[in-house]
């Protein structure tokens, strides 16, 4: 519950350059003034996080977006009347109030509305926007409730919101609308066939585009077991491969899948929202039982399936050396 004294701690944190973790329907974020650029790279500091991997900008309306994006087109209007409050980020040409701290030097900037009571709140508090990638170390897990912040990021940060669980559990989509043409930069929350209904065109998904965003590094939301992808016919088999070399194996899929004895499963719902909602919180599970792999069974590509085929491919991606 957000009281008026921890909206008003909230805020004057934000405002004397703290960092606080900040609940959205999404994930939790790590929150900072984005317009101080000390606080700013206290995020990164905080994160982990190269100072070249841009921030999203969080703001309390649509209207405020002409602050912060110097072309607002047509397409940007329409979308952002449909889904915000929400779990969509739009790319836009930047104006100077955006500056290189939280875009990276690029001259584009991602901005959202999130739909969150505690987070509409303190945005609206605050007067500004903040700059909230997700509250935890670079590369890891995303947090979906404030305990998950607190295991990650414990005394970092100056001040955890406890706002619930999250009820989307996956990062935002991310549009580009910078170019010529729309187009999708990272699957998320919001399916790719909602944003497509609005605009009344095929709007395709670029994961590899030239504009950096959140999340679009090939080896990301990784627990610390190995993940290994299957279609749901090829989990059992798998298994048994996997075992016969040695490795602890548990299975993240739905409650329908059969499995050989003793193996343990992390049940993620067949139906794509669902899945989306809980898969960071199973992520998590499977890596307080220390498996050293864990057999992710992939959900249909449609939907919010897409996100988390995304996010489980990157998950299951080579990661860099620590260190």
């Amino acid at each position: 519950m957000l009281t008026s004294d921890i909206l008003t701690q909230a805020v004057e944190t934000l405002r004397r350059g703290g960092v606080i973790a900040l609940p959205t329907e999404t994930v939790y974020g790590l929150a900072a003034n984005c317009e101080d650029e000390l606080a700013v790279r206290r995020v990164f500091a905080i994160k982990g996080r190269p100072a070249t991997h841009p921030l999203i900008i969080h703001i309390a309306r649509a209207e405020e977006l002409p602050s912060w994006a110097r072309q607002v087109p047509e397409d940007a209007w329409r979308l952002a009347k449909a889904f915000w409050p929400g779990p969509l980020t739009l790319v836009l040409p930047r104006t100077p109030r955006a500056t290189d701290a939280v875009t990276g030097g690029q001259d584009t900037v991602a901005i959202r509305v999130p739909n969150h009571p505690v987070a509409l709140a303190v945005l609206d508090a605050l007067g500004g926007g903040v700059a909230a990638p997700s509250a935890n170390r670079f590369g890891k897990v995303s947090p979906t409730t404030a305990e998950h912040v607190r295991a990650d990021l414990g005394d970092a940060v100056d001040l955890i919101l406890d706002g619930g669980a999250c009820t989307v559990g996956v990062e935002s989509t991310i549009v580009d609308l910078s170019g010529q043409e729309p187009a999708v930069l990272r699957p998320g929350g919001l399916a790719v066939e909602e944003i497509e209904r609005v605009l009344g065109r095929r709007v395709p998904v670029r994961t590899s585009a030239t504009v950096r965003v959140s999340g679009s590094l090939a080896s990301h939301y990784a627990p610390r077991a190995g993940v290994v992808l299957s279609e749901p016919s090829d989990v059992v088999s798998r298994v048994k491969t996997l075992q016969a070399q040695g490795q602890s194996v548990g299975v993240l899929g739905p409650p329908s899948l059969a499995l050989p004895p003793g193996v343990p499963r992390y049940d993620v719902p067949e139906d794509p929202a669902g899945a989306a909602r809980v898969l960071y919180t199973r992520l998590r599970e499977a890596d307080e039982r220390g498996h050293d792999v864990l057999v992710a069974c992939l959900p249909r590509a449609e939907g919010l399936g897409i996100a988390v085929r995304d996010r489980l491919a990157r998950a299951a991606a080579p990661r860099p050396p620590e260190g």
